[in-house]
């Protein structure tokens, strides 16, 4: 019993010139903490980290945004319907609320532009409508050829709209006289790229096309002066028969030319402004290209 009394102290003195537990824990995790190899696995599940929190706190913040820019398209639509549409466009008829209304919810989509270099985007190419244009622009320019040569209570213009591809667009515009005689006046133009968001429009060639009569709106007292009408250009020497067929072509080139930025683009909507920062709205007619990488293109100066 003594000898087991005897050897108690030399156990704890052996037990005492070791360091503690928490010594050694802590000496490990200040030398684990230090080393180089370690520092950088830190430092990258800290990115890992704020990339999810990023990610996480993202994703609302786009939600909301597309929704937004939902919102403002559609709103913009309905500004069209309640000023009237292209037919009070074309006819004066758009009253001053109206129209700052229009312009007020273009610059609010314009904003959520989510095409950053739309000039050179797959969307761009495609048949779009005119819903709203300037005194500037190539609808306009149709819209006056029209009604200079036929009054506003004798034409009609029912509809326009452009196909843009391969750098050309070609502006129709289809329009009726008295109700019975449906024509169309064609405007050619070639586009060039001079950076992410401008382009130059050059015109061509307009083609005022021979007009078509609508044989059911004829009245019966007419019928007898319009097939003898026909009689007659059927009976014209073929030249001439053909150059009526043709149309009446006015060579432009040269002439005209202006400059436009696009201001927004996706896949249903084009909104363009002209150099006086008028701007024009068009709304696709055919289905999108798919959007494929855009093609880095050389601008030109």
């Amino acid at each position: 019993m003594a000898s087991l009394q005897a050897s108690l102290p030399s156990i704890s003195a052996i037990w005492s010139s070791f360091p503690d537990s928490s010594s050694i824990n802590s000496a490990s995790i200040v030398t684990l903490t230090s080393s180089p190899a370690n520092d950088r696995r830190i430092r990258r599940r800290l990115r890992c980290k704020a990339m999810v929190q990023q990610a996480v706190q993202g994703a609302p913040a786009a939600y909301a945004k597309e929704m937004e820019r939902l919102s403002a398209k559609e709103s913009l639509l309905l500004a069209f319907k309640d000023a009237g549409g292209f037919e009070a466009l074309v006819a004066g008829k758009t009253t001053n609320m109206q129209q700052i209304d229009v312009n007020e919810r273009i610059t609010g989509l314009e904003r959520l532009n989510p095409t950053p270099r739309p000039t050179t985007s797959p969307f761009l190419e495609g048949r779009w409508n005119f819903e709203w244009f300037g005194s500037g622009s190539p609808g306009f320019f149709v819209a006056r050829f029209i009604f200079e040569r036929f009054p506003p209570t004798l034409a009609n213009l029912s509809n326009m709209d452009v196909v843009i591809k391969d750098g050309k667009a070609n502006i129709t515009a289809n329009f009726k006289l008295l109700n019975l005689i449906e024509s169309k006046f064609s405007l050619s133009t070639k586009l060039l790229v001079e950076g992410p968001l401008r382009l130059k429009e050059e015109y061509i060639e307009g083609i005022l096309e021979s007009p078509t009569v609508i044989e059911e709106t004829i009245p019966e007292q007419l019928k007898g002066a319009f097939n003898q009408a026909v009689t007659t250009v059927q009976q014209l020497p073929a030249p001439i028969r053909d150059a009526i067929s043709g149309g009446l072509r006015i060579p432009l080139s040269g002439t005209f030319q202006r400059l436009f930025m696009i201001s927004y683009l996706d896949e249903e909507i084009l909104i363009i402004r002209d150099a006086s920062g008028i701007p024009e709205v068009l709304t696709r007619l055919d289905p999108p290209s798919s959007p494929i990488e855009e093609p880095i293109t050389e601008y030109e100066s």
